[in-house]
């Protein structure tokens, strides 16, 4: 029989004999079939406390700082040590996170800004603090800041949240930054929509509300400072950390599903019929503080962290990956606190013993190190550690769509997984009727000889499926190509 070519994962839709699968767990999309995902390592020492919110900020030598944010602490990475130091402003503790909330990042030059509602902003001067401080000009509390231009803004605002607020051109941290008097500071009310959830920053500006979406636009000279346009009607964000910026396009997570904005166009659905139903019903709606978007810079894809109704409290339990370029998703088990596109700092020879005390037992390789300068997908663990995804493999498996037919009996014999994998077990399910639950059969080494999967079943309907064990190398699984004959009509 020809390739049986492992499908788009679409679990919304039936695969009764289809071309998608719906069930795929810790692989990524590929143009002929899917890779290998691999697993967690750790960078640093573990934080204090869990994560809630972490940024990488680059000097103008280049050198990477890195910052994270616990409940009621702002610490920076140690990069020679790897421990973080506390930057708090004055070593106190600030007000209290909310337990719906994550600090929030922007970089703006030399200076750093970091906002929660319940504290004032602070600033962190890249060339000459020790620690955070209050910024100048009084700017309101804030839950979001984003970068829009020349303009620092601030959305999410505690005491007006159905408003966003921008600094002066190029002046972000000065007594006039936020009098709404000098060179361009001023502030948007909306009148409808709903409270501002967050802007997606770049060139102009995507304005999120409850139930709206803006786009601001810089216009030199002009009294308005920004013209805001509405682009989408009914269309908000759903969960406020789930905006990513991937280049100069937008993804985010509204009421009706996943989206992405082109540069200059408005809301698209990616998820329509294929994820957007599956991932609704397995989000745990009361923590969505949890559902985190980051984008891979070092690929086409995305990511949404998030807490299923079955995880842990705490920390998220699933990714849900999308490539934008081959238009797939794809879904990883992983726990963790906080994801993030990170950058990882340079290592010397000075620093080696920081890592380890053996070069044997380096979890990462000494390459890895050297040219790690672009950015990556990364995350804080359950532990507090902050770490790469570059371990060995997990654990993958890939399910078929469902073959067979109405009209005749199977009987298959067999089956060849089309891939470099020299290690996996492959299994049949197999059901009589679309309404009966699959029966799923005892898994089977793949025979070294042959390269078959040598199994007996006769059936109405099957599946085919395969697991390769956690560690093995493989680099890429097309699909099976399985031997069956009609054994019989109904």
């Amino acid at each position: 029989m020809p390739l049986l070519a492992f499908g788009e994962y679409r679990p919304d839709v039936s695969d009764y004999e289809g071309q998608a699968t719906r069930n795929i767990q810790n692989v990524v999309p590929r143009g002929d079939g899917y890779g290998p995902f691999s697993s967690f390592s750790a960078y640093t020492a573990a934080l204090p406390a869990p994560c809630r919110g972490a940024f990488y900020a680059l000097k103008s030598d280049g050198t990477v700082v890195t910052f994270a944010g616990t409940a009621t602490k702002l610490y920076r990475l140690n990069n020679t040590d790897f421990t973080w130091l506390d930057v708090s402003k004055g070593g106190a503790s600030y007000s209290q996170l909310s337990a719906s909330a994550q600090w929030q990042f922007a970089q703006t030059g030399n200076l750093v800004f970091a906002t929660q509602a319940n504290a004032v902003l602070q600033v962190f001067d890249l060339t000459s603090s020790t620690a955070f401080d209050n910024a100048l000009g009084a700017p309101p509390q804030a839950a979001y800041i984003s970068v829009v231009g020349r303009f620092l803004v601030l959305s999410g605002l505690l005491s007006t949240p159905y408003r966003i607020r921008w600094s002066g051109l190029n002046n972000f941290n000065s007594a006039t930054s936020w009098d709404g008097l000098t060179a361009g500071s001023d502030f948007q009310d909306f009148p409808d929509g709903g409270i501002v959830r967050g802007v997606a920053g770049g060139e102009a500006g995507i304005i999120f509300q409850d139930q709206a979406i803006r786009r601001m636009s810089y216009v030199p000279g002009s009294p308005v400072i920004f013209q805001i346009d509405r682009i989408t009607q009914d269309k908000g964000l759903y969960a406020p950390y789930s905006i990513i910026r991937a280049g100069e396009r937008i993804f985010f997570y509204a009421g009706q599903g996943f989206h992405k904005i082109e540069p200059g166009g408005v809301p698209q659905p990616i998820g329509r019929e294929k994820v957007d139903r599956t991932f609704l019903a397995d989000l745990d709606k009361g923590n969505l503080q949890l559902m985190i978007g980051a984008a891979d810079p070092r690929s086409t894809r995305v990511f949404w962290s998030y807490k299923s109704v079955s995880g842990t409290t705490g920390s998220y339990d699933k990714l849900l990956g999308y490539d934008f370029l081959l238009d797939r998703f794809f879904s990883v088990a992983m726990t963790g606190e906080y994801l993030l596109g990170m950058s990882q700092t340079g290592l010397t020879l000075e620093n080696l013993d920081s890592i380890s005390s053996s070069i044997d037992a380096m979890t990462l390789s000494l390459d890895a190190y050297a040219t790690a300068v672009q950015p990556e997908i990364a995350q804080f663990s359950s532990s507090h550690v902050l770490g790469f995804f570059r371990g060995s493999n997990l654990e993958a498996t890939i399910e078929s769509a469902e073959q067979g037919t109405d009209d005749n009996r199977i009987m298959i014999r067999g089956f060849r997984p089309v891939t470099d994998a020299t290690t996996l077990l492959g299994s049949v399910s197999s059901r009589e009727t679309p309404s009966a639950a699959a029966a799923l059969g005892a898994e089977v080494a793949v025979n070294a000889r042959t390269g078959r999967c040598d199994v007996r079943r006769d059936t109405r309907y099957a599946r085919f499926k395969i697991r390769i064990p956690a560690a093995a190398s493989w680099t890429f699984c097309a699909g099976v190509v399985p031997d069956l004959t009609v054994s019989g009509t109904l």
